[in-house]
């Protein structure tokens, strides 16, 4: 279960930006996962209600946004439609994906002095 390294990573980074802030405490956390990430996001959210007691984020709701894949064609930027031939019907080109493999803290609500 590498959910478990993903949160690790995460708390580790929001402690840092937390200190870097002088802050007191977090509020909320907001995350963006691809759906192509290889992240289980029920699982995601259970590792950072498990690791986050007794850490600066002990009391802040983890926010998990979703985003769908995206492929377009590199050369001309036409968007595939989902479940199509990954290749531009205009230029012929393969498409690349653009969007759905990302994990990405968004969002960082902090309590400062």
């Amino acid at each position: 279960m590498h959910e478990y390294s993903i949160v690790q990573a995460l708390l580790g980074r929001v402690a840092d930006e937390a200190r870097r802030h002088g802050a007191r405490s977090v509020h909320r956390l907001t995350v963006t996962v691809g759906e192509l990430s290889g992240v289980e996001t029920a699982l995601l959210a259970t590792a950072y209600d498990i690791f986050r007691e007794r850490t600066i984020c002990a009391g802040a709701p983890l926010e998990i946004r979703t985003v769908k894949a995206r492929w377009e064609c590199p050369s001309c930027g036409r968007a595939r439609p989902r479940g199509a031939v990954l290749s531009c019907a205009a230029c012929g080109h393969p498409a690349r994906l653009v969007e759905g493999d990302e994990i990405v803290l968004e969002r960082v609500e902090l309590e400062v002095p």
